[in-house]
C-alpha cells in the first residue's frame, strides 16, 4: 500500500525549482522519519496530479532520488524507500528542563544592546521602501552571476572550490583587486599587502581587534556608521567623537591622544559629505601630527555617477599609516559579505592570523565566483546599469523633496544612494517611522547614527536603492504629510 498522496505538499516558502522542492520534500520525509524504508511512494502520475504538475517533473525528481539512494524501483511495482537511504534518528525528544544557570554572572562580556538599526526582513513587501543597502532584483545581474557559478563548481576549479586555504585567498580575486580594482582608487599594492573578508564590517573588526587595546584611543565620526560603534565598545578601547560638517570629519576636533582615526572620506555615512582634497591633506597631516593611524571606509566609491570621486586617502598615503577597507556587498548585494583590507605588511599579517584563528578563510566558491563575475566584464556593466538607475532614482527623489519642503541634511556630492535628512526639531523620527509603516512607507531613523546620550531625534535617512523612480514622489509625499501632521 502506497504512502497517503494527501499527506505529500509542497511548502509555499520553499526555495529551488520544483523539481528540486519535490526531491527535498521526500528526502525530509525519509530523514525525519515519517516515511520509512521499504515504504512505497505514490506513482508519478498520481503525485503530479494531486500537486499539480507534469508528470515528468515529478518522474525526473524521483529519478535523481534513485540516484541518490534515497528511492529504489521494482520493475512496474513502483518506487519505494531504499533500504541505502540514511538512517532516520532514533532518539526520544528530551523532557523540558529548567535552565538554571544565572546568565547574568556566567556571560563575561556583552555584545548585544548596541543601538544598530534594524531592517525589516519583508521590506520588499511595502511599497515605499526608502531604507538603506538592499538589493534591488531589478538591477541585478542574476543571469551572470549565476553562471559564473556554476563555472566555479566546474572540474577546473575543484581546487579552489575545495581546498583548505587556511590564512590564504583565492588568487584570481587577489589578482583583480591589486590590478583592477585598487588602481581605481589610486592604490598599489602587492598581494600580501590585501586580505579578503566577509563585507567591510568583518574588515573593520579585524582592524579593531589588531590595532587597539583597553589602553588605546579611537575617534569616530559623529555621526557614524553605527555597526562601527558596537565595534570599537565592543573592543574596551576609549572612544573619542570627532564632528563631522558638510565636507566631512573636521581634524581639529581629534584628541590629541587618538591613536586611530575611523573615517569615510569619500562617502560620510550617513550624512554622505565628500571629503575635499585640502582636507583630506589636512587630516593626513594631523595624523602624522599624533603618530596615528587612519581606517579608511571607502564604501560606496563605485556609485559617483555625478562625477568622478576623489582620490582615496589611502592613494594620497606617504607614510603607510592609511589602512583601507573595501567591499563588493553593497554593489553587488549585501547577502555576499565580501570585501577586503589593504594595509602594510606587518598589518595584514596580523590581521590574516586573527581572521585564520576565527573562520580561516571565506568561502573558496564565493570568491572563486566573485573573481570570475569581476574579470569577465560583468560587474563593470551592473555598476554602470545601476549608476543610471540610481542617477534617475536621485533626481526623482531631489525635485519630490523640494516639491514637499522637506529639508535635506546632506546631500552626496558625487552621488550616491541616499539622502540624509533633518525634520522639524520637535519631531521624533522613530516615532515617524512607526507611523509611516502603517502606510506601507519605510525610512531610517537617524538617532542610531549619532554617538552619545543624548543624540538629537529628529534625522532620518531616505535611500532610493531598492524603490522603483515611479513610486518616489507617492513614497515622498506622505512622508512629508506625516511630519506636517506631527506639528
Amino acid at each position: 500500500m502506497a504512502l497517503p498522496v494527501e499527506t505529500f505538499f509542497l511548502h509555499p516558502d520553499a526555495q529551488g525549482t520544483l523539481q528540486q522542492q519535490i526531491q527535498q520534500m521526500i528526502a525530509q520525509g525519509i530523514l525525519s522519519g515519517r516515511f520509512r524504508t521499504g515504504e512505497k511512494l505514490p506513482s508519478t502520475r498520481r503525485l503530479a496530479q494531486h500537486l499539480g504538475l507534469s508528470r515528468i517533473t515529478v518522474t525526473i525528481a524521483y529519478t535523481e532520488l534513485l540516484a541518490n539512494d534515497y528511492l529504489t524501483s521494482k520493475g512496474r511495482s513502483g518506487y519505494f524507500v531504499s533500504e541505502n537511504a540514511p538512517p532516520a534518528p532514533h532518539f526520544k525528544p528530551a523532557e523540558e528542563t529548567v535552565d538554571s544557570v544565572d546568565w547574568t554572572r556566567a556571560i563575561g562580556q556583552r555584545f548585544s544592546g548596541g543601538a544598530t538599526p534594524v531592517k525589516p526582513q519583508d521590506w520588499g513587501t511595502f511599497r515605499f521602501p526608502f531604507i538603506y543597502g538592499q538589493a534591488d532584483p531589478t538591477l541585478f545581474d542574476h543571469a551572470n552571476w549565476r553562471l559564473c557559478a556554476l563555472q566555479a563548481l566546474g572540474q577546473r576549479d575543484f581546487t579552489s572550490l575545495t581546498t583548505d586555504y587556511y590564512d590564504q585567498d583565492d588568487p584570481k580575486l587577489i589578482e583583480f583587486i591589486a590590478r583592477h580594482s585598487l588602481p581605481r582608487r589610486g592604490i598599489s599594492a602587492k598581494p600580501e599587502q590585501i586580505l579578503i573578508t566577509l563585507g567591510a564590517q568583518n574588515a573593520l573588526w579585524l582592524t579593531a581587534q589588531v590595532l587597539l587595546t583597553q589602553r588605546r584611543h579611537a575617534a569616530l565620526e559623529n555621526p557614524c556608521y553605527p555597526a562601527l560603534r558596537d565595534i570599537l565598545t565592543q573592543s574596551r578601547c576609549h572612544i573619542s567623537s570627532a564632528q563631522v560638517d558638510h565636507e566631512g570629519l573636521i581634524p581639529d576636533t581629534l584628541p590629541d591622544d587618538t591613536d586611530v582615526i575611523f573615517t569615510t572620506p569619500s562617502h560620510q555615512c550617513p550624512t554622505t559629505a565628500t571629503m575635499p582634497m585640502a582636507r583630506r591633506h589636512s587630516l593626513l597631516d594631523r595624523a602624522r601630527a599624533l603618530d596615528a593611524l587612519i581606517v579608511e571606509d571607502d564604501y560606496e566609491f563605485e556609485m559617483s555617477f555625478l562625477k568622478s570621486p576623489s582620490p582615496s586617502l589611502k592613494s594620497l598615503d606617504q607614510d603607510g599609516r592609511v589602512i583601507y577597507v573595501g567591499s563588493f556587498s553593497k554593489s553587488l548585494f549585501p547577502g555576499l559579505r565580501l570585501g577586503y583590507l589593504v594595509g602594510s605588511e606587518p598589518f595584514i599579517r596580523e590581521a590574516r592570523a586573527l581572521r585564520a584563528s576565527v573562520l580561516r578563510h571565506p568561502p573558496g566558491h564565493i570568491q572563486r565566483t566573485a573573481a570570475y563575475f569581476l574579470s569577465l566584464g560583468h560587474y563593470d556593466a551592473l555598476v554602470r546599469r545601476m549608476s543610471n538607475a540610481l542617477h534617475k532614482r536621485r533626481t526623482a527623489m531631489e525635485q519630490a523633496i523640494i516639491e514637499n519642503g522637506l529639508q535635506i541634511a546632506g546631500r552626496g556630492a558625487y552621488g550616491g544612494s541616499s539622502f540624509w535628512m533633518r525634520a522639524p526639531d520637535h519631531i521624533r523620527t522613530d516615532a515617524l517611522a512607526k507611523q509611516l509603516r502603517a502606510k506601507s512607507v519605510l525610512i531610517e531613523p537617524g538617532a542610531p547614527f549619532f554617538h552619545g546620550d543624548t543624540p538629537p531625534q529628529n534625522y532620518y535617512r531616505l535611500a532610493y536603492s531598492s524603490i522603483p523612480s515611479a513610486q518616489i514622489a507617492e513614497g515622498i509625499a506622505l512622508v512629508a504629510e506625516e511630519i506636517k501632521n506631527g506639528t
